[in-house]
């Protein structure tokens, strides 16, 4: 009986093992800064919450954003997106280009929303 018993625990550390390796590799916080120090594009966004920021990373630089809910013709939806960036300095190198894709990514989620760059960023577009 006793050897059922444990038996039964083992199995149960082992699935329990199994489920926090799982939840480690699929956080998109990890994946976000693994990212971040290997400069690719990765984006994080709960589409089904508007209260969540989106985050992003592109090139090595962290953006979150803020999602204002408003409506459009027949619904209520995501309309103003807030962007801006945690670190200042990380910008360096970057172009318009580099903002326009960017906002054509948030674009593809919310076809309706239109993105707002806040404080430094905005100075970029005030130049061109």
């Amino acid at each position: 009986m006793v050897i059922i018993l444990f038996r039964i625990l083992i199995s149960i550390a082992i699935i329990i093992l199994v489920y926090t390796i799982y939840q480690y590799y699929h956080n998109p916080q990890r994946r976000l800064k693994k990212a971040k120090k290997s400069h690719h594009f990765y984006y994080v966004d709960d589409m089904n919450n508007s209260k969540k920021n989106i985050q992003c990373v592109y090139k090595g630089c962290l953006f979150e954003g803020e999602k204002y809910l408003g409506t459009t013709n027949n619904a209520f939806e995501v309309v103003d997106i807030h962007m801006t960036v945690r670190e200042p300095l990380e910008l360096k190198g970057f172009s318009v280009d580099d903002f326009l894709f960017l906002e054509n990514e948030i674009q593809k989620n919310y076809p309706h929303a239109k993105v707002t760059w806040k404080h430094p960023i905005n100075q970029i577009f005030k130049e061109h």
